[in-house]
């Protein structure tokens, strides 16, 4: 576990020379289209890959149900990525759903079977709401399978907001979320 960083916790730009706030955050992956497991890895590597991102902490893999989409999607692999970034948010989003992309990620009917999903649940302990973005994640506290596996990797997390982790699963129960034998690296 780390601790979280303080938002005025400072990082020299190396380009600009300018100081930049480390910002710790927290990735909900899934997948359940294609070769699952593959498609989370190779989303983590690319998390790692990425400029001014750390990634510190990734979940042990869940298998579970599809929520809100069609009746025909199959199971998702679903894991969490806990991580330490200078990059803003807007730049954040951008590598996000470029990452979604290069594993094939069609964006057409809302809750769609898709071979990589990326939601970014917190950023730091900041509030935002845009037209392309809300954090904390508008729907975190109500998902087993983002709340279970960040469980795994910080036992004492606090969704801003909404309260403990621990709690909020609590609340919504576990069925139809089963932590696998499956560890990435």
């Amino acid at each position: 576990m780390t601790e979280t960083p303080s938002p005025h916790v400072i990082d020299a730009d190396t380009l600009s020379g300018g100081l930049k706030p480390i910002r710790q955050l927290i990735l909900s992956l899934g997948s359940n289209l294609g070769d699952r497991e593959a498609n989370l890895q190779g989303a983590v590597d690319a998390l790692r890959d990425t400029p001014d991102v750390v990634v510190v902490e990734v979940s042990p893999v869940y298998e579970t149900q599809p929520v809100g989409g069609p009746d025909e999607s199959g199971p998702y692999l679903n894991i969490v990525l806990l991580a330490d970034t200078t990059l803003g948010v807007d730049l954040l989003l951008e590598r996000a759903h470029a990452v979604e992309e290069a594993f094939g990620r069609e964006r057409s009917v809302p809750g769609a079977p898709r071979t990589l999903d990326i939601d970014l649940i917190t950023y730091g302990q900041k509030t935002i709401e845009s037209e392309e973005l809300t954090i904390p994640h508008p729907r975190a506290h109500e998902r087993a399978f983002v709340l279970a596996p960040w469980l795994d990797i910080e036992r004492d997390a606090v969704l801003p907001g909404h309260g403990p982790v621990a709690d909020l699963l609590a609340k919504v129960g576990a069925e139809g979320v089963t932590k696998l034998d499956i560890e990435l690296q």
